[in-house]
């Protein structure tokens, strides 16, 4: 019989658990009283940074004037809710598949804030996305959600790694726009209130994800480390690459944007941009003995 993989729970992660539900309980909002809607957004100012938008960093950019770029910005921030709200329900369905089971009884009673916490992420994204978008986009047509069947403690490794790099990828975002004085207020307030939220579960997923590399690494050899590290760089590219959606450039107004979304996906400019996005993820990776370098595979 095939015992659950057991979490190696120390001091110091059943501090960190007990503060970060602390924590939880005391910063608790009802989202659907927090938040100022306003009636409507305006067409001619910026919804997202501009050093954030797809095109920034690259000869694209030049060539579009600031009222396309503004109007691109409008759509790349619905595109960006909207891909928030896909991964949130993703990762959610996950966790929940995990919480109260065997090798997860420690982490249970924070996993009730995060996926309470998550539920309403999702559901003031989707009302940015139906309120000023009149829509949410459809996920990216090809999804690496899932990979190959794997060992328990491998799959448990894979489903908490692609949910802190989600976070941390999001979280470049909100903290950039949560500051941004050049956006409305209904724009800073969204991406600061996620923010606050997400530092709580970066932290904990940090913990967690390392606790599970540990059990991964006693339980299978090097052979199948090296798969999984393969397999979460082509996550990691995937999820990058789900930001360059050529229906958004239609919606911008933008004559061809497949031939955009080439241009732009090849363009040196954007490996800069898209390193700063992900640094901190993959550094923890490297950091913990996951990646073996910063290399990833082409898109």
């Amino acid at each position: 019989m095939t015992t659950a993989p057991q979490l190696d729970v120390t001091d110091r992660f059943r501090e960190l658990l007990d503060r970060l539900s602390q924590k939880a309980i005391e910063d608790y909002y009802n989202p659907y009283q927090r938040f100022d809607w306003a009636d409507h957004l305006d067409e001619e100012q910026w919804w997202m940074s501009p050093e954030l938008l797809s095109v920034a960093g690259t000869d694209q950019q030049e060539q579009l004037d600031e009222a396309t770029l503004k109007r691109l910005s409008k759509w790349e921030s619905v595109n960006f809710y909207s891909l928030n709200v896909h991964g949130i329900r993703e990762l959610l369905m996950e966790v929940i598949s995990r919480i109260h089971t065997p090798g997860f009884e420690v982490p249970s009673d924070f996993f009730h804030h995060f996926i309470g916490e998550e539920n309403e992420h999702m559901w003031f994204f989707s009302e940015f996305c139906l309120r000023y978008g009149k829509k949410i986009y459809r996920p990216p047509v090809v999804a690496l959600t899932s990979g190959p069947t794997y060992e328990p403690e491998v799959e448990n490794f894979l489903v908490f790694a692609k949910v802190l790099f989600f976070e941390e990828m999001v979280d470049h975002y909100n903290m950039a726009m949560g500051q941004d004085e050049r956006l409305c207020r209904t724009i800073r307030q969204v991406n600061a209130i996620h923010h606050q939220d997400e530092s709580r579960h970066i932290a904990f997923g940090r913990e967690l994800v390392g606790h599970l590399y540990t059990l991964m690494c006693e339980r299978v050899g090097e052979d199948r480390l090296r798969e999984v590290e393969a397999y979460l760089k082509r996550y990691i590219v995937y999820s990058v690459n789900s930001f360059y959606n050529p229906e958004v450039y239609r919606d911008a107004g933008i004559a061809d944007p497949l031939a955009l979304r080439a241009a732009v996906l090849a363009d040196p400019g954007r490996r800069v941009a898209e390193r700063r996005v992900i640094r901190k993820p993959m550094a923890f990776f490297r950091k913990i003995g996951l990646f073996a370098d910063d290399t990833l595979p082409l898109g």
